[in-house]
C-alpha cells in the first residue's frame, strides 16, 4: 500500500498524499504543461513526468526529493536517418494498390512520450521511454542520455531497416488516433512491461500493430498476438493490426499478462503465448482503455469500461468498475460511491493503478475515485482536478 498518488494532467503534475488517513492534494508542479505520464521509480524512488509541450515539443522532468524539486532533461532524439513509413487515416474509397498508396517516407522526431518504464532490480540506471511515432528508446544512466532500440525500429513488420535504403518488407504498423493530435496517424508504443525475473525479457504493445516479445535484451522482437480478434480486419486472427489500448503484467505471476483491447479484454496465462478474449459484453466489460492486474495473484484484474467507440463516455451514464479474480471467466461490477446518473467520465489508458488494497482512477472530466477495499466501494478524492492522463501510486 502506498501513501502517494501522482497524477499526470492536462495542466501539470498533482501529488496527493495520504495524510493521517485523508487524501491531500500538493500545489502543482509543471503548472500548464500537459503531462501525459507521470510515475515513481520503486528502484530509488526518483519521480517522473512526460511533459508535452505543444510549442517546445516533448520532455522529462526527474526529481530525485520526493518531488520538492524538478529538472528538465534534454529531449529523446530520433539518430540521424531514423525514418518511418507513412500512414494516413483510411478513407471509404481508400486503393492500397494506387501509386499514392505505395510507400512515402518521413524523417522521424518525438512527437510524444507516452510511456516510462524501469528496467530490473538488477539494472538500477536502466529506464524504456515508449514514443509516437512507435520508437523505443533506452537509458543506461538514469534517464541523462537516450538510445533507440534500432532492432524494434527496424523490425520486419514495419519495411525493415529503413536507415539502409527503402522499405524491403510491408508495413504492417498503423496509426493511432492519438497521434492525430500532432499532425499525424502514426504508431505508438504506450505500454512497457519488464519481467521481474528477467532483466531481458521485454514486451511492448504498440497502437496500432500489437504485442511484441523480447528475450534477449531488445536484439530481437516477435509478435504475440495469437489469439487476439481485430473486429475491423478483413482477417481478425492477423498476426498485425491491433489495437491493445493497455497491456499490463502480475509481478508476482509475469507470466500472467492482462490487455484493455480496442476490441474487448484479453488474458495470457502463458507469458503472451496465448491471448484469450474474457469480455462480458452483457455487463459491461468490453471496450475501455485502461486495466491493472493484482500485484500477488495474475487471476485478478480491474477494468473501467466506457460505451462503444463512438462515443467513449460511461455506460448509460453511470461509472463503474469491473474486477474478475479467476481470470475473466467471471467479472463483479462495483458501483457504490460512484456517479450513476449524467456521468460522462473517460479513463484513459493510464488512468488506472492498484496497490495493494487499493485501486485509483481518474478521468477526463477530472474525477479522481479511490478505493480502499479492492474497488468495491468508492470515495472521491476531487471533482475539480485538470483533465487526468496518468495515475499511478508512488
Amino acid at each position: 500500500m502506498s501513501d502517494m498518488l501522482i497524477l499526470g494532467t492536462r495542466k501539470g503534475t498533482i501529488i496527493v498524499d495520504r495524510i493521517d488517513s485523508h487524501w491531500r492534494p500538493r500545489p502543482i508542479v509543471h503548472a500548464g504543461v500537459p503531462v501525459c505520464y507521470a510515475t515513481r521509480d520503486p528502484r530509488n524512488g526518483t519521480l517522473w513526468a512526460s511533459l508535452d509541450h505543444g510549442h517546445w515539443g516533448p520532455k522529462l522532468s526527474r526529481s530525485r526529493d520526493g518531488g520538492a524539486t524538478w529538472e528538465e532533461l534534454r529531449s529523446l532524439k530520433y539518430p540521424v536517418g531514423a525514418r518511418y513509413i507513412v500512414k494516413y487515416l483510411p478513407t471509404p474509397d481508400f486503393n492500397p494498390n494506387s501509386p499514392s498508396a505505395q510507400p512515402e517516407y518521413a524523417d522521424a522526431t518525438v512527437l510524444k512520450i507516452w510511456n516510462i518504464a524501469f528496467g530490473h532490480a538488477d539494472q538500477p540506471n536502466r529506464l524504456y521511454a515508449g514514443t509516437i511515432p512507435g520508437g523505443l528508446f533506452f537509458s543506461d544512466d538514469g534517464g541523462d542520455s537516450w538510445t533507440l532500440n534500432r532492432p524494434l525500429w527496424s523490425h520486419h513488420s514495419r519495411g525493415g531497416d529503413l536507415f539502409a535504403g527503402d522499405a524491403t518488407t510491408v508495413n504492417q504498423w498503423n496509426g493511432t488516433p492519438a497521434s492525430i493530435d500532432y499532425g499525424v496517424f502514426e504508431p505508438g508504443i504506450h505500454s512497457i512491461v519488464v519481467d521481474p525475473r528477467d532483466a531481458h525479457h521485454l514486451y511492448v504493445a504498440v497502437s496500432t500493430a500489437g504485442v511484441i516479445e523480447s528475450t534477449d535484451g531488445g536484439q530481437s522482437w516477435q509478435a504475440r498476438n495469437s489469439g487476439m480478434l481485430m473486429d475491423y480486419l478483413p482477417n481478425p486472427e492477423s498476426e498485425w493490426g491491433h489495437d491493445p489500448h493497455f497491456v499490463t503484467h502480475c509481478p508476482a505471476q509475469p507470466d500472467h499478462l492482462w490487455q484493455q483491447n480496442h476490441c474487448g479484454v484479453f488474458y495470457s496465462d502463458d507469458g503472451a503465448k496465448r491471448w484469450h478474449k474474457v469480455s462480458m459484453p452483457n455487463l459491461g466489460v468490453n471496450f475501455g482503455f485502461p486495466i491493472a492486474a493484482d500485484i500477488k495473484d495474475g487471476r485478478t484484474a480491474w477494468v473501467v469500461p466506457a460505451n462503444v467507440d463512438s462515443e467513449r463516455m460511461a455506460i448509460k451514464g453511470g461509472l463503474f468498475v469491473a474486477r474478475t479474480t479467476d481470470g475473466g471467466q467471471s467479472w463483479q461490477t462495483f458501483r457504490k460511491g460512484l456517479p450513476q446518473e449524467n456521468a460522462y467520465d473517460i479513463v484513459l489508458r493510464h488512468g488506472l493503478d492498484v496497490s495493494g488494497d487499493d485501486v485509483c482512477f481518474g478521468s477526463t472530466t477530472g474525477n479522481v475515485y479511490l478505493s480502499e477495499d479492492r474497488g468495491e466501494t468508492w470515495q472521491c478524492l476531487g471533482s475539480n482536478f485538470p483533465p487526468i492522463y496518468s495515475v499511478r501510486f508512488g
